[in-house]
């Protein structure tokens, strides 16, 4: 019986919690930029509404639950097929690098993101 749902340890639970929650930041997020252009915004309106503190924070946690999504998706998809069993024995070698590959890009997408928002 599973007794902690929130825990920061690598489970199945917790990935699929993250997987949730982060979905439904980022569909709450374009929902919302959907109706500003579906309501025909301008320009002026427009940078007005990226200029205020709330929508830098919404867009900077959409952000970060995009990285979240990212991460426990490819996380999953690294240790279920690129095994030794199907790459052979460059297998324990290979996932690591692309692993690591991973981490660096979202962590210089993430530098880029928090300059462009708050730059």
């Amino acid at each position: 019986m599973v007794t902690q749902v929130t825990s920061f340890s690598r489970n199945g639970l917790s990935d699929w919690l993250i997987q949730r929650v982060s979905s439904l930041i980022m569909l709450a997020y374009f929902l919302f930029i959907g109706f500003q252009i579906a309501t025909g915004i301008d320009y002026t309106s427009w940078r007005a509404l990226h200029d205020s503190t709330a929508m830098k924070v919404f867009s900077l946690l959409a952000f970060v639950a995009y990285v979240s999504h990212v991460w426990c998706g490819l996380w999953s998809v690294f240790t279920d097929y690129l095994t030794e069993y199907m790459l052979g024995p460059i297998g324990n070698v290979v996932r690591p690098v692309l692993q690591i590959a991973v981490v660096l890009t979202l962590v210089v997408y993430a530098i880029w993101v928090v300059q462009v928002i708050w730059g």
